[in-house]
């Protein structure tokens, strides 16, 4: 990606500034393990998740600024798309696999609701996973067509959201996007995860998080653990030895020694698929972690 500007916003009220690039991309539709293909309009996401898996990226796309405090904006996306999809086989893409597509600086760039139009033009399913309720603004394009919409919960506690995704929406506006999306025909898809261990990785939040999905009647429900992908466990210990100090050396043995991670993840999958038998949905909740 070509850089061709530079300049600083604050694309929310309570955020600091953050630095936003206009950069020239040469692809936007790439293939991509979680569906056929993937779209992100944006490098970088102002949420600031603290556990975001996407903060590999900076090792492709280096910034001075740390994660969270800078975006990219593909400003050629819509047209790269309409040029790619000329020769694009139709299938399902995901939107969005390393930023949120709805992230604050959409409301008025917009491009991720014009590339998913094209798609949906162009007969391609649209798989959406967000923690925005602006996505809430596009239903009007999604309305009756091959679109998937879901998104992210973490945990139910309040506290504890707001300090691992300090910018994401309240987990009670997601579900109010799912539930319009149900509302509106869409199908339903909700990804608890990753669970917080010590936090929300006990029997009873599993059992209330999948409760409240099959009291929505969502379509499917994954269910993810907290994983040490590149950059992860600083911003991790970092967050804990300000908020948990308690909880600092209980994540780095689940994270980094390998017995101690196999045995949780085997305990922690045994009780995921007891609870989704319990509740009648173990036909629609996949646990997207094994014993490594």
């Amino acid at each position: 990606m070509e850089r061709t500007d530079q300049r600083s916003t604050c694309p929310t009220g309570n955020s600091p500034p953050v630095a936003v690039r206009e950069v020239v991309c040469k692809t936007i539709l790439n293939r991509s393990g979680l569906g056929d293909y993937s779209l992100n309009c944006y490098t970088g996401c102002t949420h600031s998740c603290v556990y975001c898996y996407a903060r590999y990226m900076q090792r492709f796309h280096p910034h001075v600024e740390a994660w969270g405090e800078f975006v990219d904006i593909k400003v050629n996306a819509v047209e790269t798309l309409t040029r790619q999809l000329r020769r694009a086989e139709p299938g399902a893409v995901f939107v969005s696999s390393a930023c949120d597509g709805w992230q604050p600086v959409e409301a008025e760039r917009r491009l991720t609701r014009r590339c998913c139009e094209l798609l949906l033009d162009r007969g391609f399913q649209v798989n959406v996973l967000t923690k925005s309720d602006l996505v809430l603004r596009d239903f009007d394009v999604f309305a009756g067509r091959r679109v998937r919409i879901g998104t992210t919960v973490t945990t139910f506690d309040d506290g504890w959201q707001g300090l691992w995704e300090p910018h994401a929406a309240p987990v009670a506006r997601r579900f109010r996007v799912v539930e319009e999306a149900r509302r509106a025909g869409l199908a339903t898809s909700i990804m608890f995860g990753p669970l917080l261990p010590h936090i929300s990785d006990d029997d009873a939040s599993i059992e209330g998080m999948l409760g409240r999905a099959a009291d929505l009647g969502i379509d499917a429900i994954w269910i993810d653990a907290l994983n040490a992908r590149p950059r992860v466990w600083p911003a991790v210990a970092e967050l804990l030895r300000r908020r948990a100090p308690e909880l600092r050396e209980p994540y780095r043995r689940l994270l980094f020694d390998r017995p101690t991670r196999e045995a949780y993840l085997r305990q922690l999958g045994d009780r995921v698929r007891a609870a989704a038998r319990r509740l009648r949905l173990a036909d629609r909740v996949t646990a997207c972690f094994t014993p490594e």
